[in-house]
């Protein structure tokens, strides 16, 4: 072999090594340290808002978000979910702040958007979600949300579902979460640290 042949081997041998090099840099490694936290509202779902426009992971972009699961039919969990988020909407009003926040029926049988939208309407920044039993199904798996429904003895239903508010930052990435119950000051502490 030639020094010429020689030299153009090991310069394409090279050229391959820094290729791959680059591509593992750039798509393998921060595909392997990805958790699933990292797809949380992620999905190809498609869902109506009670200000009649539609609800997918783009909607999740370009502001701090919320976002809750749960049912106009809730004894307990939602009213008292969204009176926190009442209060939270409050004091982030007084500080000159927002949060979108999508409260996202587990069951669409019974939750219309008319529905949705006469239950959250006592919340300022509420947005209600609804539609399509199949898209709501998708946007609990893209959620990772527990959601089922449960025989009553009278022979309807009521909902078991999570009871925990997401929290997403303006770019739509899952930050964490804010508990059924969870004190104000440390759920304020969390919705600040999105602005």
């Amino acid at each position: 072999m030639t020094n010429r042949k020689y030299t153009f081997v090991v310069a394409g041998g090279l050229a391959l090594l820094a290729l791959f090099a680059a591509l593992w840099v750039v798509m393998i490694i921060p595909k392997m340290n990805r958790t699933a936290a990292d797809s949380l509202g992620m999905g190809d779902y498609a869902l109506l808002t009670t200000d009649r426009t539609q609800f997918t992971e783009d909607s999740l972009k370009g502001a701090p978000s919320a976002v809750f699961f749960g049912f106009t039919h809730c004894p307990e969990v939602c009213p008292t979910t969204l009176g926190d988020i009442a209060g939270w909407q409050a004091e982030l009003s007084d500080q000159g702040k927002e949060l979108r926040t999508y409260f996202v029926t587990v069951d669409p049988e019974r939750d219309t958007i008319d529905m949705m939208q006469e239950y959250v309407s006592w919340v300022p920044g509420v947005v209600g979600v609804s539609g399509p039993e199949e898209e709501v199904k998708k946007a609990i798996t893209s959620f990772r949300v527990y959601a089922q429904k449960v025989p009553l003895k009278n022979g309807g239903y009521t909902m078991d579902h999570s009871a925990f508010v997401m929290l997403f930052d303006k770019k739509g990435r899952f930050v964490q979460t804010i508990s059924y119950g969870e004190q104000f000051d440390s759920a304020m502490k969390k919705i600040d640290a999105l602005h």
